[in-house]
């Protein structure tokens, strides 16, 4: 799993050398589309993604930005790839008027519940960019976590859930398991194998 950090190891001649066996790689948000596409095409296991909120993901083409080619956009959506269903959902809580990647209290409300809907067959995880609320939301306005992500938890029970969106400036917060849902919660920031139990 990765967001927010194109990070050194992964982003390099060689690569994926040094890398065990992964079946599945889940980008939470906020990386380049050119580095969404470099996974795709190095490793030979789906890449599935959400936005973040930089609105970085798009790759030149000509004068167009284009969505990253080789990979499945997760946003809004229950997809299935190594044969897991992922329900994803990209942005954060609106934090400035005017920014890219960000949703009011009320279209989480009714994005995530419409997600949810989709997702009534249950989902094994949840990719977001925003963390749920909870003990990975951020100290800050602009970090804080979503509620809407949270209800959708209790409501479909995934067993986990990848976000990004979390830098390390405060330390790395460790995994937790939500008590209302039982899913597992990750910080996907930088890179992270893990396994899905």
């Amino acid at each position: 799993m990765v967001s927010d950090h194109v990070h050194p190891f992964v982003y390099r001649a060689g690569f994926p050398q040094g890398l065990p066996a992964v079946d599945l790689v889940l980008a939470a948000g906020d990386l380049p589309g050119s580095y969404l596409e470099f996974l795709a095409t190095t490793l030979p296991v789906p890449v599935v993604y959400v936005h973040g909120n930089h609105a970085n993901e798009a790759v030149s083409e000509g004068e167009e930005r284009v969505p990253p080619r080789g990979v499945i956009a997760a946003h809004g959506r229950v997809v299935t790839a190594a044969g897991l269903r992922i329900a994803g959902w990209g942005g954060v809580p609106r934090y400035r008027p005017d920014g890219p990647g960000q949703y009011t209290g009320a279209q989480a409300r009714w994005g995530l519940g419409q997600l949810a809907w989709r997702a009534r067959g249950g989902v094994d995880i949840l990719l977001t960019h925003a963390p749920p609320s909870g003990p990975h939301a951020g100290s800050d306005y602009a970090h804080r976590g979503c509620e809407a992500i949270r209800r959708f938890m209790v409501r479909r029970r995934p067993r986990l859930v990848v976000h990004g969106h979390i830098h390390e400036y405060e330390g790395r917060k460790p995994d937790y398991t939500d008590p209302a849902s039982g899913a597992r919660v990750v910080n996907a920031y930088g890179y992270r194998v893990i396994e899905l139990a």
